[in-house]
């Protein structure tokens, strides 16, 4: 395969399922494989551990927002292990897309989770909080405006702490990613959106000089960059 040049980000290349024309059964096939790709390579069984755990509470209800939250697999997974852990949580999952929205609720209710077609700025229009804010594979499809916004946003938002998760981008993780997806995720974006996301990604550098005062940014093995920001509100 050819390597492309991976020096910047690829912004002009856009995803597949991103397009409003995308097939819909190729669509929906992807978000029933999110939970399985997630697992394997976005570590937020780790980013739960280090970053949210310590902020939930014994007999208090603590409130999340996923925003960007396509199938709402991370959401159902996070209440899950918050519940096995012995916690109560009640996590919101909002996306725009009227067809994530409508894959997410048609899956099997999950205690603690609900699901919203909606933007964050309406939330923040709406005068709402929640102890956490988190996104996962959402700052690559943003652009510099749209990730102000999305700072912006959830710095109004959080009263706790707000977790960006996404991938960082370097030639090792695009190579892996082409050659361990090559046998799998037959009819779905998985693979082609999945080589997209990485040439859209940030590095860590770019990620630092793109973000305001108060936010910083964290390595987290393999290949992910943790953007994170300390509101300190309960």
């Amino acid at each position: 395969m050819i390597l492309p040049d991976l020096r910047e980000r690829s912004t002009s290349v856009l995803e597949w399922m991103d397009g409003p024309e995308c097939d819909r059964s190729t669509l929906d096939r992807t978000y029933s494989q999110f939970r399985i790709v997630n697992r394997l390579v976005a570590g937020w069984r780790q980013t739960y551990r280090s970053h949210l755990r310590p902020a939930l509470r014994r007999g208090e209800l603590t409130t999340v927002l996923d925003i960007g939250s396509g199938g709402g697999d991370l959401a159902r997974a996070l209440a899950g292990w918050a519940r096995r852990d012995g916690f109560r949580v009640h996590i919101t999952a909002v996306d725009p897309d009227e067809r994530a929205h409508a894959w997410a609720t048609g899956r099997p209710p999950v205690p603690g989770v609900e699901y919203r077609q909606a933007l964050s700025a309406e939330l923040v229009a709406e005068g709402r909080g929640f102890d956490l804010v988190i996104s996962n594979h959402l700052l690559h499809h943003l652009d510099a405006s749209g990730l102000s916004a999305l700072l912006s946003d959830s710095e109004q938002l959080a009263r706790i702490r707000a977790v960006h998760s996404d991938i960082r981008r370097s030639p090792i993780a695009y190579l892996l990613f082409s050659a361990g997806t090559l046998p799998f995720f037959h009819r779905s974006f998985i693979r082609a959106d999945g080589l997209i996301s990485i040439r859209r990604s940030y590095t860590p550098g770019e990620l630092r000089g793109s973000c305001p005062s108060g936010w910083r940014v964290l390595g987290q093995a393999p290949w992910r960059n943790l953007l994170l920001y300390e509101a300190g509100r309960r």
